[in-house]
């Protein structure tokens, strides 16, 4: 390897894995395709030929990340949202949230859920439904635009100033977007509140309400929300829920950060 000389500026180096960028092509691809695709679609829209293509699909397959349906589309299977739940950081905050979450929604009769950020999503990582006939729940493992949902905005809110340019860095260059003029206040206003409280951005007569669950560091690492719905005779007011899910996300904040947080927690 050449040694960089005196007063040269240093360069990043870059080495070039043609089969595992095409196998990872493919796997982002698909996890923006419910419905599947064929062969020839996929190797249309990533500007590659069916044979550059072939053998990753058989190597995928092979190791389960992608399962062929019955009219040749090719689909995502579950496992790479199996390895995120198994991966222990991600394994402590579920196995410490769901016992949290079950008595919520029996407590305020309403779903919840654990959403985390992923890049510019937030990725639904538990959810528990409401113990009822009729509700609206998210569904477990789907993703939503960071700027659509109350709990990315609470996560937002409570990240440090470093992970939170990062993370607007990242919307930005995915979305092609620019932030909210009134992020800034918005964000303020939910870190003053300590939560989130606001009309569904995607449907129509839920309101989210939204907490946040700190690490040690007193960072948001997750967001605890519940989609609350009016039933026609409610047992549980919104401020009741409130309450409930305040309780709720600190407990869970406790557990995962320890007792130099516990204080924080309740004050959440």
């Amino acid at each position: 390897m050449a040694r960089k000389k005196a007063g040269q500026p240093s360069k990043t180096l870059t080495y070039a894995t043609p089969a595992l960028d095409k196998g990872l092509d493919i796997l982002e691809l698909l996890a923006r395709q419910p419905g599947g695709l064929t062969k020839s679609e996929m190797a249309r829209q990533l500007s590659r030929t069916v044979s550059e293509i072939f053998r990753m699909l058989l190597c995928l397959e092979r190791r389960g990340y992608i399962a062929q349906l019955a009219d040749d589309r090719y689909s995502l299977t579950l496992k790479l949202f199996q390895m995120v739940q198994e991966h222990p950081p991600t394994e402590r905050l579920i196995v410490d949230a769901l016992p949290v979450m079950q008595r919520l929604a029996h407590e305020t009769l309403q779903s919840c859920h654990l959403g985390v950020l992923e890049g510019a999503q937030v990725v639904i990582l538990a959810q528990t439904n409401a113990p009822l006939n009729i509700g609206f729940y998210v569904k477990l493992g789907s993703s939503v635009d960071l700027m659509e949902a109350a709990s990315g905005y609470v996560i937002l809110a409570h990240q440090d100033e470093e992970h939170r340019a990062r993370t607007l860095a990242e919307w930005t260059r995915s979305s092609g977007k620019k932030p909210p003029s009134d992020l800034d206040l918005h964000l303020r206003r939910i870190r003053k509140a300590g939560h989130e409280k606001s009309a569904s951005y995607l449907v129509k007569g839920v309101v989210n309400i939204s907490f946040p669950v700190l690490n040690h560091q007193g960072s948001a690492i997750a967001a605890l929300t519940i989609p609350y719905i009016q039933y026609s005779e409610a047992a549980v007011s919104a401020e009741q829920v409130i309450e409930f899910l305040r309780k709720a996300a600190a407990e869970i904040t406790a557990a995962i950060a320890g007792p130099e947080l516990r204080s924080i927690g309740s004050a959440i």
